[in-house]
């Protein structure tokens, strides 16, 4: 900490408005976020003053004591929800992982026919929006009985052309003669993954875990399509319906911005947990 403030005390007047002006743009940012939370903890009110107030003055749990209590009186209790989410997360995240890693290994350091057709489809994927994919997805999942379990969450995630694509890149720059050597060591095929792709993919493997996570935690179309049974439905799905059935209820509004807080703060966490991780990966340009 010293020294970073020895660098800046001794910074040139260029740097010195860099500095300054990064710094005020980062905090101009963040101000969506403070709102997030000084809203969630506003009295009902201080939600409809005119003009609005951008801090909350006399903050207060109200807001989150009325959405579980809320949620307890409803047929399927907000733990369920939760648990379902937590679950659904964990499958779809480890899985995710393994499958593209492999398959960006195999298509970064194998030649085999067709390699080239395959990645052009994997290219190609990137450029269709979920919503068209959406009606062949169902009749996969309800073709082989899925419907109402927790694999029919993770199955439409398992294939993700991005992560897949941006692993494919970063595993390309891992060294040839490493691989061969370690091979000449004796490592199979899955030693040479385990012990020499995945460590070495770290960065990115961090990125794809945090765009993999905001996109299942907030997915509602598994639940939506898929899951008939109200006890298999996720916590995403479950504040969507309420935020939807509160549009226009003036009453409920303290409960929107308390389950908005809820959702928004796994992923701030996350983010907050493999930044240097992602930055690594976007500035990443070789391995030393």
């Amino acid at each position: 900490m010293i020294a970073r403030l020895r660098r800046i005390r001794s910074a040139s007047p260029f740097q010195a408005v860099l500095i300054g002006g990064f710094t005020a743009l980062a905090a101009f940012m963040s101000l969506p976020i403070i709102f997030i939370f000084s809203h969630a903890f506003k009295p009902q009110n201080e939600l409809f003053l005119f003009p609005p107030r951008f801090f909350v003055q006399h903050p207060t749990l109200r807001n989150f004591e009325s959405l579980f209590l809320h949620a307890s009186n409803a047929t399927v209790p907000f733990t369920r929800y939760l648990f379902n989410s937590i679950v659904v997360l964990s499958l779809t995240l480890a899985s995710v992982i393994i499958v593209s890693t492999m398959a960006a290994y195999v298509l970064a350091k194998y030649r085999f026919h067709f390699k080239a057709l395959i990645l052009s489809m994997i290219t190609l994927s990137l450029m269709f929006a979920p919503e068209t994919v959406s009606i062949p997805r169902y009749l996969i999942v309800s073709g082989i009985g899925l419907n109402n379990t927790y694999f029919g969450h993770v199955l439409p995630s398992l294939a993700s052309p991005v992560a897949v694509f941006m692993l494919v890149g970063f595993v390309s720059q891992i060294p040839n003669d490493l691989i061969e050597a370690a091979k000449i060591d004796g490592a199979g095929h899955v030693g040479i993954f385990a012990r020499i792709v995945l460590p070495l993919s770290a960065p990115a493997i961090a990125t794809i875990s945090i765009l993999t996570f905001q996109t299942v935690w907030g997915d509602v179309e598994t639940s939506t399509l898929f899951m008939q049974k109200e006890a298999m439905r996720t916590l995403a799905f479950y504040v969507n319906s309420l935020l939807s059935g509160l549009q226009n209820n003036v009453a409920g509004q303290n409960m929107a911005a308390a389950a908005g807080l809820l959702i928004f703060i796994p992923n701030l966490i996350i983010f907050l947990l493999f930044q240097r991780k992602v930055l690594e990966s976007m500035v990443h340009s070789g391995i030393k």
